[in-house]
């Protein structure tokens, strides 16, 4: 035999834990099987069932897109959606989530198309009603697996009901929604330049733009005067711009009012080169003061002068020619200097060349001067390319639109250029990297173009769209706050709401025109519409006649039926009238809208605008949005870095459960990062409270309730567990309250390791194993854990729902009665009488003592002179005599998990070991003196010999 163990077995002495619960989660294997559990005891019914008659709260699904699997980021949102959704119901709630699809647009047109392709037909072959059923098909089939996807991370909701933006039911409303507009008189078609993608030949709203960096050709150009003022005869008018392009739709130059100019002479251009500048010497250019060098440097001009000034008052009125005057016979039109308060001195030349149909300051500049909107051309066409309204640039294209080089530039600024320099127009050019407008879908670039599309009127002013909208932003909670300010200042901004897109998948702009462009409004007319819809979906609207909506009361020849499509974004910004208004389940306005920072310019603001549109507030009461996913390296994640992760690697590694606890450890309101070594800390993290967990249902083996104490009989350190709990609990709600998940885990987390495992359990471990059964303290130590793991399994589910349940599972029986389900329960509510602030400042004084104590210890057993701490005597030595009342009356044996203590007169010796942050306390360890009891090794002068037993184990026994 060992000298280190005990000469007789009292293994079977003992009170040793028990439990089936295992240490290894097995999360990838074990999660599926609680989800299907789940599935078959209708476990979303028996929620739903529990909470009946409670106060509603309602967080209101922004829809994800029915197309392809979820990343990384939709795992994200989701999540915290449930974490939401969980902690409101067992705050005693009815918080029911009911999940919905976003299921029109572009992103599913073109999967249709492209399966088409494959099979040989082209979009234009194939009948709408057929390549509509199919996008119907297609979004239908994504639906089901986004839906299972979701279920494996364990967000709870009510998938067999969800709402889908392509039910036809759902289409009726949303052109209800929009009719409404139209019966406001907010719906009008106008003709503006929009973003338009040419590869994807529709119009964008600004939610759908991203900006990425773009090379452009940039070009200084020379407009001479038609008749030039006195003193500037023979001189040019001078404009930058970066879209060579837009040239032929030039009708305008813009000047600033404010702004210096001035006549320049070129004197001489650079010799050095290897071709011949454009410009010569003689050259008169007007060009802004502040600007001139920079003129002068992109056109190689060695030298110049400054002839004189050139004030604005003198450009007011005055008419210049058309750079490209005479090209295909054609721009002999004269070209207005206009004032423009968007014409800095910044970059460029002072001057902007102004083309209406493709900028919005252009096109405004041009109606403020009083001009003609129908002297407007349309120079460019859907597909990107110039009309006839260019003359000599007819088909080329300003970006190609199929192929490999589909958004690269096409052959229009060449042309455009090569046009200029024959006419003598061109004096530079050069080469630009700068952050330019591409669609978030094709990614390619855009361009504004001018085209008839219909808008919803924002306006300014009383009684306006935008001043309802600033008024509901001002009574929303915004969680970041400064989500307010960013809202606020897309909504004051933003111009009229462009609502049609030219596309087949899609709820139909459901409106009649006359000749004269007005839409018809008729409550009748509509009702018809909504009802057709309704029973047929959109193919109703474009396979009905229009005699039939019309009724008697209307000539079908006299009106045109629109044939565009909604925006997406107006679709999903009725969500809250199909969803929240039509269900009884749920209530309008929704407790909270949550998604990524993106959506205010996104469903944020459409459904801002759609509730304050048609009921005149938002249709939410607060607003909380999160960051975006990083690699570890907070880098973006794309497939060209090769750093994309996606949530099913994360769940078949470790587990939906780490996952979440990746989610609710991480600040959601920033950018959240993740990488092996984050995802390690959450695996390591969850191992120590599932640790935790299974110490408690292990030390609870064969409880019963008959053996409980109440708190006022219990030892001091069990009164302060409680406390501890008491104030963790509501640390951890108030945290859940906040949607300040991080602040939750950390509370929930930390207890569980610190508190718990690494100090309560290892102080009571011995009472637990080897107390009589009906020792107070050892009685106490289990009610104490009982009402641990009650209170941590509730405050654990929203966060880790799988191994909740399974904790729950292995609850001992003498617990009492349980539920189906962990999630079927409320958080427990404590009772006051836990607290005792006075207690918790005595105990905090006496664990940073025990610190001491510890780090001594484990320095000798680094020094190996002792092999464990029951080999060790303590020796204690405090300076601070109120601290050494304190830990007079401490059993510190037990405290320090040594064999023997004694508090000593101070000070101490110089060797004692000592701890900066716990000044006035000294330690000295040596070997306990006495032999090993044989049942609970503790080294006693009492023990009469090698493993024989103690008095305490003696009596315990009955030895």
């Amino acid at each position: 035999m060992a000298d280190d163990q005990p000469k007789n077995d009292y293994k079977d002495t003992l009170f040793l834990p028990a439990t089936e619960f295992p240490m290894r989660g097995g999360l990838p294997k074990k999660e599926p099987q609680i989800l299907k559990r789940w599935d078959e005891m209708g476990l979303y019914g028996k929620l739903r069932e529990d909470a009946k008659g409670r106060t509603p709260y309602v967080l209101h699904d922004g829809p994800p897109y029915a197309n392809g699997h979820l990343h990384l980021g939709t795992a994200l949102n989701k999540t915290i959606k449930d974490l939401i959704v969980r902690t409101r119901q067992m705050a005693g709630f009815d918080a029911n989530y009911v999940p919905g699809w976003d299921c029109h647009g572009l992103p599913i047109e073109w999967k249709v198309e492209e399966a088409f392709r494959g099979k040989g037909r082209k979009k234009e072959d194939v009948p709408p009603s057929e390549f509509r059923t199919e996008c119907r098909a297609y979004a239908a089939k994504w639906i089901d697996i986004q839906r299972e996807e979701f279920r494996r991370l364990g967000v709870e909701g009510d998938w067999q009901n969800p709402y889908k933006t392509m039910d036809f039911g759902t289409e009726a409303a949303i052109v209800a929604e929009f009719l409404t507009f139209a019966e406001k008189g907010l719906v009008y078609r106008g003709s503006k330049p929009i973003m338009w993608s040419p590869v994807e030949q529709t119009a964008l709203a600004e939610a759908e733009i991203e900006y990425h960096d773009h090379q452009s050709t940039t070009i200084w150009v020379r407009f001479p005067f038609v008749d030039a003022p006195a003193g500037l005869e023979g001189a040019d008018v001078v404009i930058w711009t970066t879209t060579p392009w837009t040239i032929p739709a030039n009708r305008a130059v813009c000047y600033g009012e404010g702004l210096g100019y001035g006549l320049y002479e070129v004197e001489s251009v650079r010799d050095d080169l290897d071709f011949a500048p454009f410009a010569k010497p003689g050259d008169r250019l007007i060009l802004a003061d502040a600007l001139h060098e920079d003129v002068f440097a992109a056109a190689f001009v060695s030298g110049f002068k400054r002839l004189s000034d050139v004030a604005p008052s003198q450009l007011a009125g005055t008419k210049l020619k058309h750079p490209l005057a005479g090209h295909a016979d054609a721009y002999g039109f004269e070209v207005h200097m206009l004032p423009g308060d968007h014409v800095t001195d910044e970059a460029g030349t002072g001057f902007v060349h102004t083309a209406p149909s493709h900028g919005q300051e252009d096109y405004f500049a041009w109606l403020a001067a009083g001009l003609p909107l129908d002297a407007i051309p349309y120079t460019v066409g859907p597909d990107g390319a110039y009309t006839d309204e260019a003359p000599g640039f007819e088909g080329r294209k300003i970006f190609r639109t199929d192929g490999k080089k589909a958004g690269k530039d096409g052959d229009a600024n060449p042309e455009v250029i090569k046009a200029l320099t024959e006419h003598g127009s061109l004096l530079a050019r050069g080469r630009l990297t700068h952050s330019y407008p591409h669609s978030w879908r094709s990614k390619a670039p855009v361009l504004f173009r001018n085209t008839p599309q219909w808008f919803i009127r924002v306006g300014e002013g009383e009684g306006s769209l935008r001043e309802v909208a600033l008024g509901a932003i001002e009574d929303t909670e915004f969680y970041p706050p400064s989500g307010r300010n960013r809202l606020r200042g897309m909504v004051e901004t933003r111009p009229d709401w462009l609502v049609s897109r030219q596309r087949a998948w899609g709820v139909p702009i459901t409106l009649f025109v006359d000749a004269k462009g007005e839409p018809l409004v008729d409550q009748a007319v509509n009702k018809r519409i909504i009802e057709a819809v309704r029973e047929g979906g959109a193919d109703a609207w474009f396979g009905t006649p229009a005699e039939d909506f019309l009724g008697g009361s209307y000539d079908a020849s006299q009106y045109e039926k629109v044939n565009d499509i909604l925006d997406v974004w107006f679709d999903s910004g009725c969500t809250h009238a199909f969803t929240l208004e039509a269900r009884d389940d749920l209530t309008w306005p929704a407790d909270l809208y949550m998604e990524g920072s993106d959506q205010h310019r996104g469903w944020f603001q459409s459904s801002l605008l759609e509730g304050c549109g048609t009921r005149g507030r938002a249709p939410y009461k607060a607003v909380f949005t999160h960051g975006f996913v990083m690699d570890d390296k907070g880098r973006k994640m794309s497939k060209s870095l090769g750093n994309v992760v996606g949530p099913d690697e994360i769940t078949n590694k470790y587990g939906a459960d780490i996952l979440r606890i990746w989610v609710a450890s991480s600040d959601v309101q920033e950018d959240i990062r993740v990488g092996d070594e984050i995802l390690s800390s959450a695996v390591d993290a969850y191992r120590k409270v599932r640790n935790t967990l299974r110490y408690l249902l292990s030390a609870l083996d064969g409880y019963d309730a008959k053996e409980a104490v109440s708190a006022s009989e219990m030892p001091e350190l069990e009164r302060y567990i409680l406390h501890r709990l008491h104030e963790v609990d509501a640390r951890v709600r108030k945290g859940f309250e906040d949607y300040n998940f991080k602040a939750s885990w950390r509370a929930l987390s930390e207890f569980a390791i610190q508190d718990l495992s690494a100090f309560y359990f290892d102080v009571r471990k011995d009472c637990l194993y080897c107390d009589a059964p009906d020792n107070v303290k050892r009685r106490s130590t289990r009610t104490v854990m009982a009402q641990l793991l009650e209170t941590m399994v509730r405050l654990l589910a929203p966060v880790c729902p799988f191994t909740a349940e399974e904790v729950y599972d292995h609850f001992p029986e003498g617990l009492g009665e349980r539920k189906p389900s962990v999630h079927l329960l409320q958080f427990s509510e404590l009772p006051e009488s836990y607290r005792d602030e006075a207690l918790a400042e005595r105990w905090t004084k006496l664990r940073g003592i025990r610190r001491v104590v510890t780090g001594a210890i484990e320095e000798r057993r680094n020094e190996k002179e002792i092999r464990g701490s029951l080999d060790a005597a303590t020796g204690l030595y405090i300076d601070d005599a109120e601290l050494a009342e304190l830990a007079k009356d401490q059993d510190w044996a037990e405290l320090a998990i040594t064999s023997q203590a004694m508090l000593g007169p101070s000070p101490a010796a110089d060797s004692a070991f000592r701890l900066a942050e716990q000044p006035g306390v000294a330690v000295i360890i040596s070997r306990a003196e006495g032999d090993k009891c044989g049942r609970c090794w503790r080294i006693l002068p009492e023990v009469p010999e090698e493993g024989a037993l103690c008095l305490r184990c003696k009596e315990a026994t009955g030895a």
